[in-house]
C-alpha cells in the first residue's frame, strides 16, 4: 500500500518500549508553531504535536504512525523513519539514535571482555603532567586517569572498582555535586550519554543495573532518564569550583582510539595565560608534593 509517496509495510513483531517513549518525548517538545502548523484556538491536553500532525508531517497515515509510536517496527522503511525525523525536527544525533532504536540488532546478545587500556596509551596519557586527561570507556566506566585527572576527580584507584564510573560519581558522591559548578547541566549531560548507549547496547546487563542503582537512589537520575535526551561528547568547555584551587574553566576535547570505538580519551585544555592555567599548575605542584611525601 501506497501512501503520500512512500511504500507502508506491516508493523508487527513486540513493541519497541524504548522507541515509543523516545518518539513520544519528541513529540512532546515540538509546538504546532515550531513545526509550521497553524495553532487553533483552546489548550491542548498534553503538550507539543499530536500523533495525527506527526503523521501528516511524515507524510504517513496516522494509524501507521500510531503502530510505529507503540514501538511495532518490524520491517520499517528507511524512508519512513527519515520522513518521521524531520517531522520531529531531530538533530543528526537524534536521527541516528531513532534509527539505531527502530532497528535494533537481532543477534544474541554476547559476553564481552571487561576493556582494557593499551600499555602505550596509558603511558601517554600518564605522561602529560600539564591537563587532566581521563580514558572513559562503556557506560561511562574510567578506565585510566593521569595524575591531574585524578587529583581534580577523585583518585579513581582508591575507589572501589564498582564505583569507578562517572555516573555514580556525579550523582552519588557529594563532592561531585559541588565539584561542577552548573552540575545540574553535567548531571543531564550523564544522562544524556548513557541513553545514547542504551540505545546502541540495550542487552547490557551491567547498564540495566547501573541504571536501576541510579534511579532507586536519585530523583533527579530518574527524571532526567524519563526525558530520553540522547547527548554524545565531543569538545565544549567545563566550569569546576575546586576545593583547594578554587575555580577552573577548562576547554575538552574527546577522542576515539581506533582498536576500540567503546573507549573514548577525554583531553582538557586550559587557555594559555589564563587564571584557570595558574591554578592547574598549583593543583599539580601540590599532588607532585604529596606524591613525594608519602
Amino acid at each position: 500500500m501506497r501512501f503520500g509517496g512512500f511504500t507502508l509495510v506491516a508493523v508487527t513483531g513486540p513493541p519497541n518500549n524504548d522507541l515509543r517513549d523516545f518518539l513520544r518525548s519528541r513529540r512532546a517538545m515540538l509546538s504546532p508553531a515550531e513545526a509550521g502548523l497553524p495553532e487553533y484556538g483552546g489548550a491542548r491536553r498534553v503538550p507539543g504535536l499530536r500523533r495525527e500532525e506527526v503523521a501528516l508531517l511524515a507524510g504517513v497515515s496516522v494509524d501507521y504512525y500510531v503502530r510505529l509510536e507503540r514501538g511495532r517496527t518490524a520491517n520499517v522503511s528507511e524512508s519512513v523513519l527519515d520522513a518521521v525525523a524531520r517531522a520531529l525536527r531531530l538533530n543528526d544525533l537524534e536521527r541516528a539514535h531513532l534509527f539505531t532504536l527502530a532497528k535494533p540488532s537481532r543477534s544474541r546478545p554476547r559476553s564481552v571482555p571487561p576493556q582494557v587500556v593499551r600499555p602505550g596509551l596509558r603511558l601517554l596519557i600518564e605522561s602529560i603532567t600539564e591537563v587532566p586527561v581521563l580514558v572513559l570507556g562503556r557506560r561511562l566506566d574510567v578506565l585510566a586517569a593521569n595524575s591531574l585527572a585524578k587529583a581534580l576527580y577523585v583518585d579513581f584507584d582508591a575507589l572501589p572498582p564498582r564505583f569507578r564510573n562517572m555516573a555514580r560519581l556525579v550523582f552519588l558522591d557529594d563532592g561531585f555535586r559541588t565539584l561542577y559548578k552548573d552540575w545540574p547541566g553535567a548531571a543531564r549531560g550523564i544522562v544524556a550519554t548513557l541513553r545514547l548507549y542504551a540505545g546502541r547496547h540495550p542487552h547490557d546487563a551491567a547498564l540495566a543495573e547501573l541504571v536501576g542503582d541510579l534511579s532507586v537512589h536519585d530523583p533527579d537520575f530518574r527524571r532526567w532518564w524519563a526525558d530520553h535526551d540522547v547527548y554524545e561528547r565531543t569538545h565544549g568547555v567545563k566550569h569546576y569550583q575546586h576545593p583547594l584551587v578554587g575555580e577552573l574553566v577548562l576547554g575538552y576535547e574527546a577522542f576515539t582510539p581506533l582498536d576500540d570505538p567503546e573507549q573514548r580519551l577525554g583531553l582538557s585544555t586550559v587557555e594559555p595565560g589564563s587564571v584557570s592555567e595558574e591554578r592547574l599548575r598549583l593543583l599539580a605542584s601540590w599532588t607532585s608534593q604529596a606524591a613525594v611525601d608519602r
